[in-house]
């Protein structure tokens, strides 16, 4: 059993279903043009949440739980941070997307990871796909200047996300730290960051009643 990434999962759970909430509570303020990308935005939050509690199981439990936690880690990853990426365009744009748009998006996002996992290129699609995403996260927050906060805070998200992904990593240890334990600790603070950055972007309803 590893109880420190168990623990490290636990926390990570927390911050990302306490954002879903945050998310979910928000949605009512906005209008109806925001409500698939919020729902998205939601479902974004919610899959990192049930992946990291699955992990719970898996490290602290019951080691039968590797290939649930092992499918859901993929859903986040593959579909949960980009969609957060593609509301962070949509609010910050004021863009409002249809629902069978958003459900393309889905769609397409799912065709792809089937696509390259069978061609073979899978971790070079998710290193792409995660830049992409990360790309539109500073983009998004670096339309709302003058305002200070959102870029800097896309911009902590951003770093965050790259030094969890590209520097640490899940596989080893650093001294006497897990490397997955201090990338579950770096994601703790960067979904409630981007929580925060998602409410903060105008959205198109607001966007019009400005």
């Amino acid at each position: 059993m590893q109880y420190s990434t168990a623990l490290s999962d636990g926390v990570l759970a927390l911050a990302c279903l306490a954002c879903a909430l945050v998310i979910g509570k928000a949605r009512k303020h906005y209008g109806e043009a925001d409500q698939p990308a919020l729902f998205c935005a939601l479902l974004g939050f919610l899959l990192p949440a049930a992946a990291a509690a699955v992990g719970v199981v898996r490290y602290g439990f019951d080691p039968g739980w590797q290939g649930a936690h092992l499918w859901l880690s993929q859903a986040s990853s593959f579909l949960a941070l980009p969609l957060l990426g593609a509301a962070a365009l949509a609010l910050g744009r004021g863009w409002a997307w249809s629902r069978p748009n958003w459900g393309r998006i889905v769609l397409g996002l799912c065709a792809f990871f089937e696509l390259f996992r069978q061609m073979g290129y899978l971790e070079d699609y998710r290193l792409a796909l995660n830049l992409a995403t990360l790309a539109l996260i500073l983009y998004a927050g670096a339309l709302q200047w003058p305002r200070c906060a959102p870029p800097a805070v896309a911009a902590a998200v951003v770093g965050l996300f790259l030094l969890a992904g590209l520097a640490v990593g899940t596989e080893g240890f650093i001294g006497p730290l897990r490397r997955v334990d201090l990338f579950h600790g770096l994601l703790t603070p960067a979904y409630p960051l981007l929580a925060w950055l998602l409410l903060s972007l105008p959205g198109s309803a607001r966007q019009s009643a400005g």
